[in-house]
């Protein structure tokens, strides 16, 4: 085997090595701006999953804080709170979007503001406790801006 064929086919093979491990996907995420002096805001995407998964934690250098919560009725009120872990049933997609699941930034370091990009560190842990990370760029929107970003934007496989 020649060295450029011999190089070929290890990519191809680590390639193949990656694709295996790839079982989450992340699409159309954002996160939401701030205005001067806030110190929180949320980020929203679309998880799915090939096998059972669940997002267990999530890290971003804007931020020393970052939980998954979820907005829900108690006592009539709307209210929300830090949930340990989102699952995510293989072949579902699972929505995080204002007034819902979502993952959200708190003691922010500066003003997020519209046209930056965030990054984010997502940890998805399987049935058989294997871990997996997945980064993703979350480009800002505006502070009205609706849970349907510009088609694209956002995206990522890992």
């Amino acid at each position: 085997m020649t060295p450029i064929a011999r190089i070929l086919a290890l990519s191809a093979a680590s390639f193949l090595v990656a694709s295996a491990h790839a079982q989450v996907t992340v699409k159309e995420a954002w996160v939401r701006a701030t205005v001067p002096q806030q110190k929180a805001t949320g980020a929203f995407m679309q998880l799915s999953a090939a096998k059972d998964t669940k997002l267990v934690s999530a890290s971003s250098p804007v931020t020393p804080v970052v939980e998954v919560h979820e907005m829900a009725m108690q006592d009539n009120v709307m209210r929300m709170r830090q949930i340990p872990a989102l699952d995510v049933p293989a072949g579902k997609t699972v929505e995080l979007k204002p007034g819902g699941y979502h993952v959200m930034l708190l003691d922010l370091k500066q003003q997020v503001k519209e046209g930056d990009t965030v990054p984010l560190t997502l940890v998805f842990e399987a049935k058989d406790g294997k871990r997996e990370t997945v980064e993703v760029k979350a480009p800002v929107r505006a502070l009205n801006a609706s849970a349907k970003p510009a088609a694209g934007h956002g995206d990522h496989k890992h």
